[in-house]
């Protein structure tokens, strides 16, 4: 069984912050969800999703279980901890070190942020939904709330589909509002767009006022052997983006 490939953002973010990103090789899924799938909501079977993040806990080190979310492509925030019955939202935030934010994706863009001074983290998902819905404003707004300025933030795009391969139509862009207008809208032959992800993102984040956004450039679309991929695949597995405090 192959070793589990873990990516660690390339940004300025204090030591004592934990991050990384999952690919899907290493798990003990098959079929559609070979082999890292670390996604209970997608038909695979639950004791081996159990055996996958079991596997990740050991790979990554993790202090412990992640607060894994029932993401819903909306808007709203998640302090962690939290009771279980309390984990439905698209983003998880915590100023409490062992306690672990993580989001599940396969196309939709992972986003993850923290404060200069290594106080608080956030893990958000932002797919087209949620990024229209306002789901990085309301991060932003959640550090604000803890007495964090946008200013003191950085930010880090994990895998997500690329421009080149995430046609849309303009329904989609309609539902951007004022961004709508924004880069990371390209127009095709077909009378639809590509859209730009990770483009829509920095764009948000700076306007939201966070100067320091680093990442992007993967494409869940295109590396098959590295990345599960909804527009793809259809059915398939989720990879995991997650961040966290060191514990002393």
């Amino acid at each position: 069984m192959a070793g589990i490939e873990l990516i660690r953002p390339d940004w300025p973010a204090p030591a004592n912050v934990r991050a990384l990103a999952t690919a899907r090789v290493g798990g003990v899924s098959g079929g559609p969800y070979a082999s890292l799938n670390l996604g209970d909501h997608v038909g695979d079977a639950t004791a081996h999703v159990a055996a996958n993040r079991r596997r990740l806990r050991t790979a990554a080190g993790l202090p412990g279980e992640p607060g894994w979310l029932e993401q819903v492509h909306g808007s709203d925030m998640v302090s962690l901890p939290a009771v279980a019955s309390a984990l439905r939202g698209d983003g998880a935030m915590t100023d409490r070190a062992g306690a672990v934010c993580a989001v599940l994706t396969a196309d939709c863009l992972p986003v993850l942020l923290c404060d200069r001074a290594g106080t608080t983290v956030a893990a958000v998902h932002a797919g087209w939904r949620s990024l229209a819905a306002g789901i990085l404003d309301n991060a932003v707004a959640a550090f604000a709330r803890a007495g964090i300025a946008a200013a003191e933030l950085l930010a880090w795009l994990g895998p997500a589909i690329g421009p080149a391969a995430y046609e849309v139509g303009d329904e989609v862009r309609a539902a951007f509002a004022a961004d709508a207008d924004a880069p990371g809208w390209q127009p095709n032959a077909r009378g639809r767009w590509q859209c730009d992800l990770y483009t829509l993102a920095r764009t948000r984040l700076n306007a939201a006022g966070v100067p320091v956004v680093t990442g992007g450039g993967f494409c869940t679309h295109r590396e098959q052997a590295r990345f599960f991929s909804h527009r793809r695949d259809g059915r398939c597995g989720r990879q995991a983006t997650l961040i966290w405090l060191e514990p002393a």
